[in-house]
């Protein structure tokens, strides 16, 4: 073999040695793509404490940058490590599913972030609130732009829904992930009504 040739192994072994480095525990961050889902590709990782990341229209090389950087280099693409992930979501989008149970890891969430987030964490499925009220729940009732950051850089969105927040006159103003997106989810949980429309946002945080 050349200095540059790169093995090739089979795919079972592939999938086997992926399996394996994932329960042993010895990972920071395992990870996989989902590719068919109906609000396109989402990266999911997983870390021995819990979700910590799920992001829209990934692209691998630039989010695993990221992920080793707030958890650690020993990242790898383990399929089998998010099955619960993958199906729960998958019963989510089916409608079978309207609360996540899995363990989430926000340790390198901001403080501030963290407390939000677990407000976040408290509005069910079909409703929704706005940014004034979480700020408010969060003892910071001025902070609603600060609140609109928080949404706007949710390491989970879906499983964390900050696609139930929105404006304080019912618009739907930002998300992270498109407008489209956060339609398509409040239509799915039943909250997009027709008299609802979205309206234009500066920096994806006006409508407060």
């Amino acid at each position: 073999m050349t200095p540059n040739a790169t093995a090739q192994f089979p795919t079972g072994l592939d999938d086997h040695f992926r399996a394996v480095a994932a329960a042993s525990g010895e990972l920071d961050v395992a990870y996989d793509v989902l590719d068919d889902t109906p609000v396109g590709p989402l990266l999911v990782g997983v870390s021995e404490h819990g979700l910590c990341r799920v992001h829209f229209d990934p692209e691998p090389e630039a989010e695993l940058d990221v992920l080793a950087r707030l958890f650690g280099p020993r990242v790898l693409r383990a399929p089998k490590a998010l099955d619960r992930v993958r199906r729960e979501l998958d019963e989510y989008f089916v409608g079978r599913r309207h609360a996540f149970d899995l363990e989430l890891d926000l340790r390198a969430t901001p403080e501030f972030h963290r407390r939000v987030l677990e407000e976040l964490n408290r509005v069910e499925y079909g409703h929704t609130t706005t940014y004034g009220t979480l700020a408010a729940q969060v003892g910071a009732p001025r902070a609603a732009r600060a609140v609109g950051t928080v949404m706007n850089r949710n390491p989970l969105p879906i499983v964390l829904p900050c696609h139930r927040v929105v404006g304080a006159n019912g618009s739907l103003t930002g998300y992270g992930g498109g407008l489209e997106r956060k339609r398509f989810l409040l239509a799915l949980e039943g909250r997009v009504e027709p008299a609802v429309v979205a309206q234009p946002a500066l920096d994806g945080l006006t409508g407060f």
